[in-house]
């Protein structure tokens, strides 16, 4: 079996990085970044921003200052996340050597590599991080299936699968029973990383983030199919 006969059994998308296969990788490493940043970093959200703007709201208004940046500083660093990954296809999207989302998988890696070496003492920062890649994920990967959804946060991909649930439901139609496939899919991918990384932060503390650059290093390669050449495709 050549490269494009197995790229075809993958996915049918255009585009490899659209693909369920790699988007359930994604999600995979979303929910083990939020595990990872929750338990072993102070109980700050890698992903879920809205969990941190609560707790920073609710802080600042407590009159808890210190507190209230442990959380104000990851959202900022979410923002300058998305704005990093929309420079990237600005300055990337003809690149040669690798896909531009290939290379924000890349600079994810390096992060998370960075961030498993901080001690506790350096948690903000950690946090900042992890919070940084997984922006830069959020921006560059906001397709499956030719549809919306997020890789590392659960509630737009609960309504829109729902939404298709219950449209299968009413009307048969297949296009719909794909949509709660893919969008389900991702979330029992997100679910599954999380779990495994609440387990194994618990065990390997500030080195469980390592286990994300594998993640990533899997979808890294995965988007490799999309190299192969138009006349082939």
């Amino acid at each position: 079996m050549d490269r494009l006969q197995l790229r075809q059994r993958l996915t049918t998308q255009e585009q490899m990085s659209e693909s369920l296969l790699v988007s359930a990788v994604l999600a995979f490493s979303g929910g083990l970044q939020d595990a990872y940043t929750y338990i072993v970093r102070d109980g700050v959200f890698a992903n879920a921003q809205t969990g941190n703007i609560v707790l920073m709201s609710t802080n600042f208004l407590s009159g808890n200052w210190a507190v209230a940046l442990r959380y104000l500083l990851p959202v900022l660093a979410f923002i300058l996340g998305v704005i990093i990954a929309a420079d990237e296809l600005y300055y990337f999207k003809n690149a040669r050597l690798f896909h531009w989302r290939q290379i924000v998988v890349l600079v994810q890696i390096v992060i998370f590599i960075v961030v498993g070496f901080l001690p506790p003492s350096l948690n903000l920062l950690a946090n900042m991080l992890v919070s940084l890649a997984c922006a830069m994920q959020v921006q560059a990967f906001r397709t499956v299936g030719g549809h919306t959804y997020a890789s590392t946060m659960c509630i737009g991909n609960l309504r829109s699968g729902t939404e298709a649930l219950t449209l299968w439901i009413h009307t048969k139609q297949r296009k719909y029973g794909s949509l709660v496939l893919h969008y389900f899919g991702v979330i029992a991918a997100f679910a599954l990383g999380a779990g495994i990384g609440g387990v194994l932060s618990k065990q390997w503390g500030q080195r469980t983030i390592w286990l994300s650059c594998g993640i990533l290093l899997i979808a890294f390669a995965l988007m490799e199919f999309d190299r192969i050449p138009k006349e082939k495709a």
